[in-house]
């Protein structure tokens, strides 16, 4: 079946973000990263920053996150946590765009959500502690965190998150079709090696 849906999961640093941006550009299709979390506002009412901040990362039974986001009360959320009731609502809104449209979807689960479509295609990109160190250091400046610490981190709250929803491994190859190293292959080549394993080509050019 031709694939219309690509999910990117990837470890921070590795350039994931940038490697399923370049493929949405590529293909003409849309591109949720950013985009996602707007939509996932717009039918939650929580502010963008709790969503960028929790969407993501580990977990929190306190019903005080839902407290801190200025939304409401917590009837809304059907006595559920945030981080649940965000659960449900992030799921929605991929179900919902992955139907709407051929799309690339950055993290957030997306290839659990999505694992029974046969038109989707997961990806996960990782690359050495090093090369992601310094990758970090390049594009967002120092930190009183080590590259390191922050590196770990931030892999740990995404790791202890999906494991938390999805019962699976995050990382682990069987739970996707196609396990990139981006340190040993290039960032720049991965986009390459995404379209030819989903089967897929750019649109030609006009001119």
């Amino acid at each position: 079946m031709e694939k219309k849906v690509i999910t990117v999961s990837r470890e921070f640093g590795s350039g994931g973000r940038s490697i399923a941006k370049e493929l949405a550009q590529r293909l003409g299709w849309s591109y949720y990263d950013k985009e996602l979390v707007k939509e996932v506002a717009a039918k939650t009412g929580f502010d963008p920053a709790f969503i960028e901040d929790r969407g993501e990362f580990a977990a929190t039974k306190s019903i005080l996150s839902y407290a801190l986001s200025g939304q409401g009360t917590p009837g809304v959320m059907r006595g559920m946590s945030a981080s649940d009731f965000l659960w449900c609502m992030q799921r929605d809104v991929i179900l919902e765009l992955a139907e709407k449209g051929s799309c690339v979807i950055v993290g957030r689960c997306a290839d659990y959500i999505l694992r029974e479509r046969e038109d989707s295609f997961h990806v996960f990109v990782h690359a050495p502690m090093a090369f992601r160190a310094e990758r970090i250091v390049r594009l967002y400046g120092e930190s009183e965190r080590s590259p390191e610490q922050r590196l770990q981190e931030k892999d740990k709250k995404r790791r202890v998150n999906y494991k938390h929803y999805t019962g699976r491994d995050w990382g682990v190859c069987q739970n996707y079709h196609l396990s990139l190293d981006s340190g040993a292959l290039g960032v720049e080549r991965c986009p390459d090696l995404i379209l030819a394993a989903a089967g897929l080509s750019a649109p030609k050019q006009e001119g």
